[in-house]
């Protein structure tokens, strides 16, 4: 019997985990997040604690823990020697914790005033990601492909003033281009307006220093 290992399975997507039983199961131990690492290409628990070198047990248990979490799934089997192993692979390229795992003490930009303030931009991405994640899972049981776009760009300001003047700009051309592509979102009477509504976000940060520059800058 020839080996069974699912190369098709191998994993592009990003998960977001919204149940506690998931996110505790990763977060249990740092070494799970290793294990979930080590498994985006498809192995067996035999052959991550070869990588690792850990014992097999260890990392048999965790992965099986993993895999009760529905954060692995299996990929086929695999011959050694005279045994076939179960092999696994990460359901995910790459994974997320949803704000709604905090209930009430998640990120929420209508309890900061500021607008204008880090805060506010954490609490919309937080928003953002939770109902990103509400309408995923709706989609997916639908079997439909879910419509989003996306902008992300990376721009320099030499002075205040020119940042102020590129936000001004900005706004005018989004509300310009929102009132010539799009219908009332409320109706004159309060109620919601014709068509499927959206959520635009915009927002604009100082990016951190790149880690791999050296202390020249170079």
């Amino acid at each position: 019997m020839k080996n069974a290992l699912r190369s098709a399975t191998l994993p592009t997507s990003v998960g977001l985990l919204r149940e506690h039983a998931q996110a505790a199961a990763l977060l249990y131990h740092p070494l799970r997040v290793k294990i979930l690492a080590a498994l985006l290409e498809p192995d067996s628990a035999s052959g991550v604690a070869r990588r690792m070198k850990l014992p097999r047990q260890t990392v048999n248990y965790h992965v099986r823990e993993l895999a009760r979490a529905r954060l692995l799934a299996r990929a086929g089997r695999r011959r050694r020697r005279r045994l076939y192993e179960q092999c696994y692979v990460a359901t995910a390229r790459g994974y997320a914790l949803s704000p709604e795992l905090l209930g009430q003490l998640a990120a929420d930009p209508r309890q900061v005033a500021d607008r204008f303030s880090a805060a506010y931009l954490v609490g919309l991405a937080a928003k953002m990601q939770s109902e990103l994640g509400r309408v995923s899972e709706l989609a997916d049981k639908a079997g439909k492909r879910l419509a989003t776009f996306s902008l992300n760009s990376e721009v320099r300001f030499l002075s205040p003033e020119q940042r102020a003047r590129f936000s001004e700009e900005l706004q005018s051309a989004i509300i310009d281009t929102v009132g010539r592509h799009s219908v009332p979102y409320r109706a004159s009477d309060g109620s919601p307006g014709e068509g499927r509504p959206f959520r635009i976000v915009l927002g604009c940060y100082p990016m951190p220093p790149e880690e791999e520059e050296d202390a020249d800058g170079q």
